[in-house]
């Protein structure tokens, strides 16, 4: 496997471990999106990812679809800073696009950039 890929098996698709993210995970905000991080001991590093962007805020399903595919791409290429970070345990990180506006990839590249410190930071 590629190290730049994003397979099915690294994104968070689980209603228990989505509900589990949301009720017991700690989180913050930077600007565009607001995350949600559950981090757990582990013998190896796993890190799982789910991206949203409410229709609340953007009504359009392109608009929706661009945003995410940025993101996707963004966490994509920066995953590393995670997994290369030689800590272990399990990671569950949810990316919820919180803007009103559509912003442009390098705004969205910078804060996942920063997001990926400050979950790295944390465990």
């Amino acid at each position: 496997m590629s190290r730049y890929s994003l397979p099915y098996s690294e994104r968070l698709r689980s209603f228990g471990a989505i509900r589990r993210l949301f009720g017991e995970g700690s989180g913050g905000f930077v600007y565009p999106f607001r995350y949600i991080v559950y981090a757990e001991a582990d013998s190896e590093v796993s890190v799982r990812v789910l991206f949203s962007v409410p229709k609340r805020n953007h009504k359009r399903a392109n608009v929706r679809n661009l945003l995410r595919r940025r993101t996707k791409e963004a966490y994509r290429l920066n995953k590393s800073l995670l997994h290369d970070s030689g800590k272990c345990g399990s990671v569950e990180l949810a990316l919820v696009y919180s803007s009103r506006e559509v912003v442009d990839y390098k705004t969205i590249e910078h804060a996942v950039k920063r997001i990926l410190a400050a979950v790295e930071e944390h465990l």
